[in-house]
């Protein structure tokens, strides 16, 4: 789970070809989200987790089809903002706004519980709240003081990461074949309900997007990358999902804090957990602070916006970076640890973000009818008369995985969207030039 930072007012020369793009794509994609959460959805789905996968793979790729016809057609500073607002108007525009928003916010201690699970598995300590606060609290400060954004190290966290999956496939392969992959412990409604939790890996796919203007002939290469990406990426997570419950049995995995470090201590002994642990640690780790650092710059951004929220631009003169706005959003992430279950707090987040896929999906459709004739460098293939059929998909898998959410999930995520509504109002027009100004 990664997130494409673009500055405003740069030009940028299109060095990027199908390879780089796809590649970008897959670094984009592949986080922390499956290190946090594979032992949760296999209490879920049982040994049809790599069929979770799958399924969110595709809802990915539907809305994915929809973001890359989108921003073909708005400017390179547009976002969803700009999608729904010209199709459905302002309010649902800064509702969509908004989730994006609001999922880095819920994101954060997500990932920061699973670096607590590692951790707690290599130290004994099991407060898992205490430690995944402590993170949040001592990065936020490494933000707040002096952080500055890099390609490099996103790059060097991705490298990690992957390498830790491979581990666990490699490791693995022996054990191929030991159980029955179509085992559903809670039926078909387990593994949707797996998919929707699982989703929080999968997170970021659509920043892919925001290589437009970096890449060579975008209008082909954009949506192939994002495709290719997706399919890498679900290969990956669909290999180390079989890998992970032809080792351990899924009951144990649903009750693990370090579950691929459980993996790999039974096929290698504890000192593989333990080398498992540190990857799982840096990736998540790292998400958790790059996270941290974007979310931060979009607070920034309220202040340049809002003069009531001005204080939120003072900038640490030694290191340039936003002090209020981080420290805030360390509160803000810090606040969401009440939850306490690192499977409420994802879900959570994946509502907000199943909202604006939704929205996402309505706009193109919208738009079909709105703006016939208005230039598309791609065109999502597949129409009944002006209907696009992939579109409507999109918007009804989006629905539909929100249904299969905690209900708990589903009164809290009706609660933050009805807050969302109200904000929109309250705001009204300064709201919204500040949503298209930084969700891009």
């Amino acid at each position: 789970m990664r997130h494409i930072h673009h500055r405003k007012n740069i030009t940028f020369k299109r060095n990027l070809g199908f390879l780089a793009a796809t590649c970008c794509g897959v670094g984009v994609i592949v986080g922390a989200g499956i290190y946090v959460l594979i032992g949760a959805a296999a209490g879920v789905a049982g040994n049809s987790l790599w069929l979770s996968f799958l399924i969110a793979a595709i809802v990915a790729a539907l809305t994915g089809l929809s973001y890359a016809e989108l921003s073909s057609m708005f400017t390179k500073d547009s976002g969803e903002y700009d999608y729904v607002r010209h199709a459905v108007g302002n309010r649902l525009g800064f509702l969509a706004g908004y989730n994006i928003l609001l999922s880095g916010l819920i994101s954060v201690p997500a990932v920061a519980l699973g670096f607590a699970g590692y951790l707690s598995g290599l130290i004994g300590y099991s407060n898992l709240i205490l430690i995944a606060g402590l993170l949040i609290v001592f990065l936020s400060l490494v933000n707040a003081f002096g952080l500055k954004e890099s390609v490099l190290l996103n790059a060097i966290f991705t490298v990690i990461e992957l390498v830790g999956l491979l581990i666990i496939i490699l490791m693995s392969f022996g054990h191929i074949g030991s159980v029955d992959y179509f085992e559903m412990p809670n039926g078909l409604l387990g593994v949707f309900n797996a998919a929707s939790l699982i989703f929080f890996a999968f997170i970021g796919f659509e920043s892919v997007v925001k290589l437009t203007e970096e890449t060579k002939n975008p209008k082909k290469v954009i949506p192939k990358a994002l495709l290719t990406s997706l399919a890498i990426a679900t290969v990956f997570y669909i290999l180390v999902a079989v890998a992970a419950i032809s080792v351990v049995d899924w009951r144990v995995l649903a009750v693990s804090k370090a579950p691929l470090a459980e993996v790999a201590s039974a096929i290698m002994g504890s000192g593989a957990g333990i080398f498992l642990s540190l990857i799982a640690l840096a990736a998540t780790g790292g998400t958790t602070l790059m996270i941290l650092l974007t979310t931060s710059r979009v607070l920034y951004g309220f202040g340049e916006e809002l003069k009531k929220l001005k204080f939120l631009t003072k900038i640490n003169k030694r290191t340039g970076t936003p002090l209020i706005a981080s420290l805030l959003v360390m509160i803000l992430s810090l606040s969401f640890l009440l939850f306490k279950e690192i499977d409420i707090i994802a879900e959570l987040t994946n509502f907000t973000i199943f909202i604006t896929f939704a929205l996402v999906n309505l706009a193109l459709i919208v738009l079909r009818y709105k703006v016939p004739k208005m230039k598309r460098q791609f065109k999502v293939p597949w129409t009944i008369g002006k209907l696009p059929i992939l579109p409507v998909l999109g918007l009804l898998t989006s629905l539909f995985m929100i249904l299969n959410l905690k209900l708990v999930v589903i009164g809290w995520g009706i609660l933050v969207t009805i807050i969302g509504i109200g904000l929109g109002e309250l705001f009204d027009v300064k709201a919204l030039k500040l949503i298209k100004k930084i969700v891009r």
